[in-house]
Order: C-alpha cells, then structure tokens, then sequence
C-alpha cells in the first residue's frame, strides 16, 4: 500500500491506495476524474455567503481506497472507497462511495407508421430482461442501457441484441439527449456542476444516466412480426431478450427499473411542455 497527496488539493488530501492500485492508474480513470473535480467545485461554492454551510464548511480531509475491480487485465472497472468529509467543527457527511462512472439509457420507441405522426396512439417501447446479480435477479425488466461510443452511436450488450433481433442501429444525428433538454440551463461557478443524467442511487454510487429518446415509425406488418417475436421469452441459455411494451404500461412493467421511469417521466414532461 501506497499514499500520495491528491495535486491541487487544499488543504493537502491524502489518498491511501492498495497494492493493487498505482497513482497513475487512479488519477486516470475517468470516474474518478469526474467524481473528484465535482466534489471539489461543490466544496467551493460554501465559500458563497448564502451557502447553507458557509459558516462551517466541509472540507475533503483523506481519500483511502479500500478496494478495485479490473475488468480484461488491467482496465479498472469499479473502485470502492471511503472519503472523509468533515468540518473544524468535527461533523461528518458520509462519504462511502462505489465509483463506475456514467452510462446511458435509451428510451426506444416504435409505431406504425400508418398512425398519424402527431398520434401517441399505438407507441411500443423496446425493454431488456437480463440477470442483475446485484438485485438478485435473473431476470430484471429495463430500459436498454449502454454507452455511445466514438461516432456517438449507441453500443453495448442490449445495443448488439436489439440490433441482432430487430435490425435497428441508433444512429447518433436521430438520438433526442432528453435528460438535458430537461436540466437545461446555465449554471454559475456558484451553483454546483453535476453531471447532466439521472443518478440511481447518490447515497452510495456515482453512476448518472442521461436518459435519450430515439423514436421511428415502422411499417405495422414489421410491428406485428416483432411483437410476436420481442416477447422476453428466452431461448435457453440466452441472456438478454427484449420485449415490446405499449408505452402507456412502461411506467408499470419497468417499475423497478429507475431508467424506465426516468424516461417515462422526462418523455411526458416534455412532450406536455412542447419540447419533443
């Protein structure tokens, strides 16, 4: 184990690693990097005099981390760590955090295309089911989430299926970001800059999501042929099947899933606001 001194930290924070964890290897990971720079501008904006704990503002006092994932050899996947956050007055906040990172949710949504466009009559909804070992489920309804990747395209596990099953590819120039349509607005240095997604679980987890719309009408023969065939059931030993759910049911069959009512939300907010 190893300790380092987090650069341009004030006062100075040590970070204590494990054995398995360089300073190089933390400082470059991309959660880290947005989580810490978040937390510290955060930190910053007590200095304002309205600031709720300006008279006795918090300080990031010690990083240790107590624990990291690799994923394919050497890529870190997960870090586990504790941050001791407290002021001179000796309260803390707590500050046990799982860092991942940030992902994407895709609300994908098909109609035929012999409805009127300006109809929400018949719109279906692209779920997942797959195994979430961490809900202890073998078989978790979602929205499909993923990442974009260089052209900005959505990828990942249930993009490969949905494509594979369905031959649709989400094209980055047809993605709606609905989460910063949502948030949208200018913050100053004396606001806090949190990432523009939905965060899952900010009492132990840094992951946000920002939740995008992609929409397309399809002839209604392919509709009744994939609804016929995208109905979750599995072929044995598959682990992600999808499922077409009418829209207007998604906030009940996905109700575990807080992508699912995180996009129904954002999408009948802003369809209602005019902005989709």
């Amino acid at each position: 184990m190893s300790t380092f001194c987090l650069p341009k930290s004030k006062p100075e924070v040590p970070v204590h690693l494990t054995s398995d964890l360089s300073q190089e290897q933390l400082l470059s990971f991309p959660a880290f990097k947005t989580w810490i720079s978040t937390l510290q501008h955060s930190l910053s904006t007590q200095q304002n005099k309205s600031h709720t704990f300006h008279s006795a503002p918090y300080k990031l006092r010690n990083i240790e981390i107590q624990s990291v994932d690799f994923f394919g050899g050497k890529r870190i996947g997960f870090i586990k760590l504790k941050a001791e956050v407290s002021n001179d007055r000796g309260e803390k906040l707590p500050g046990s955090v799982f860092l991942r990172g940030g992902s994407v949710g895709m609300l994908l949504i098909l109609q035929p295309d012999d409805v009127p466009s300006n109809s929400e009559d018949e719109k279906h909804v692209i779920l997942t089911l797959q195994p979430r070992i961490p809900a202890g489920s073998l078989s978790l309804v979602e929205l499909p989430a993923g990442m974009l990747d260089d052209a900005g395209t959505f990828a990942g596990g249930a993009a490969k299926e949905i494509e594979e099953e369905t031959g649709l590819e989400v094209p980055a120039n047809e993605l709606i970001n609905m989460t910063e349509l949502a948030l949208s607005s200018t913050t100053s240095d004396d606001e806090e800059h949190l990432q523009q997604g939905v965060y899952p679980s900010p009492g132990g987890c840094d992951e946000f999501v920002p939740i995008f719309l992609w929409q397309k009408r399809i002839p209604r023969e392919q509709m009744k042929e994939w609804q016929g065939k995208l109905t979750g059931l599995r072929d044995h030993g598959e682990k992600i099947t999808l499922m077409l759910c009418p829209l207007k049911k998604v906030w009940r069959q996905g109700g575990r899933d807080a992508k699912v009512l995180a996009g129904w939300a954002l999408y009948e907010g802003l369809r209602k606001e005019g902005k989709l």
